[in-house]
């Protein structure tokens, strides 16, 4: 069982084809979503591509004659995003049930099942290759629930257009904190940007390779740990591209501290400093969703599950695509390939 068909599990799905197995026999990949693109489809209109980080290619895409590096930039990435993986998974044959959502896996005796909405299936691997998008984070202040305004977090994002006129404070120093400020600035009355530490702008316009793989090794010895998962973004750095530059000269993208506390109608700070709000946008990233397998008991006390080369070290049955290192941006596929080799050499093993 493959859960999720994002980038990560439509990646696995195809090295487990091209391995030997068959999709909807030997596998079967299982989506929450009602169509294809996985967590982009709910991605807010105005996103573009190549104004949000890096898509990769999937493997195996060049066979479409489609790739994310020619696409069309003036559609919304959602819809991009939606027909190549729509393509692909119909190129493949790769039979994805969905909707789907899965409640739990757990263990009844020595066998390993998968509890869906209606059924339960049995299995002989789970791989786990939900994201994070349907498990967003909100750091907790002082007086967050006494706020009288409207909490957003980047999931519930969707146009500028909603927050016409209103006084807006973003909160995050990620690529989407940055986004929503380039796009509110002509629609809200008044943006406040306030971040947890200070932004570190990389000049040139790319991603620092040599920071980028210092991220991922940190991801990495998080997820071996078993220890909660770092910031990608705080590793990394932000891009200086010429919109960002154009943003910061405008005297727009100057982040504030945090706050220390929030009030009914606004934010302040610990030397008193107070800003009225009707909005907080909380841009403050992701966890794991990895609620569906808490029966199974894989957390460790430090917060996170322990993962090594793949697989749960808890019990080899549960692989993680698009977890600890390979969540981030960097790289192509999420190691689809090496983790589908273990799903067969799992397989082998078990007979």
């Amino acid at each position: 069982m493959v859960i999720g068909a994002g980038q990560a599990g439509l990646s696995v799905s195809f090295y487990l084809q091209r391995l030997g197995l068959e999709p909807g026999q030997d596998f079967v990949v299982l989506d929450r979503g009602p169509s294809t693109g996985g967590a982009w489809q709910s991605r807010w209109e105005a996103l573009r591509i190549g104004s949000a980080h890096r898509i990769n290619d999937l493997p195996g895409m060049d066979a479409l004659g489609v790739s994310f590096e020619t696409a069309d930039r003036a559609l919304p990435a959602r819809d991009v995003v939606a027909d190549y993986y729509r393509q692909y998974e119909g190129h493949y044959n790769l039979q994805v049930r969905r909707p789907v959502d899965v409640k739990r896996v757990f263990n009844r005796g020595a066998e390993l099942v998968v509890g869906l909405d209606n059924e339960e299936v049995t299995t002989e691997i789970v791989v786990n290759a939900t994201g994070t998008w349907g498990s967003p984070f909100v750091p907790w202040y002082p007086g967050l629930n006494d706020f009288e305004g409207r909490h957003v977090h980047t999931t519930d994002y969707r146009s500028a257009a909603e927050f016409e006129g209103q006084s807006v404070v973003v909160v995050g120093g990620g690529t989407s904190a940055i986004g929503f400020l380039l796009e509110l600035e002509n629609v809200a009355s008044d943006l406040t940007w306030v971040t947890r530490r200070p932004i570190e702008y990389l000049d040139g316009g790319e991603l620092n390779l040599e920071a980028g793989a210092a991220a991922v090794a940190k991801q990495d010895e998080a997820a071996r740990a078993g220890r909660a998962l770092p910031s990608i973004v705080s590793g990394t750095g932000i891009p200086r591209t010429r919109r960002i530059q154009s943003g910061i000269d405008r005297g727009l993208l100057v982040a504030k501290p945090m706050f220390s506390a929030i009030e009914p109608h606004g934010v302040r700070w610990d030397d008193g400093t107070f800003q009225e709000a009707d909005v907080i946008v909380w841009s403050t990233g992701f966890r794991p969703e990895l609620r569906h397998l808490a029966p199974l008991k894989l957390r460790e006390k430090e917060g996170g599950v322990s993962v090594g080369n793949g697989s749960a070290w808890k019990d080899p049955r549960i692989f993680f695509a698009g977890y600890g290192p390979q969540a981030s941006t960097i790289g192509a596929n999420r190691a689809g390939r090496q983790i589908a080799r273990q799903v067969i050499a799992t397989l082998s093993n078990l007979g």
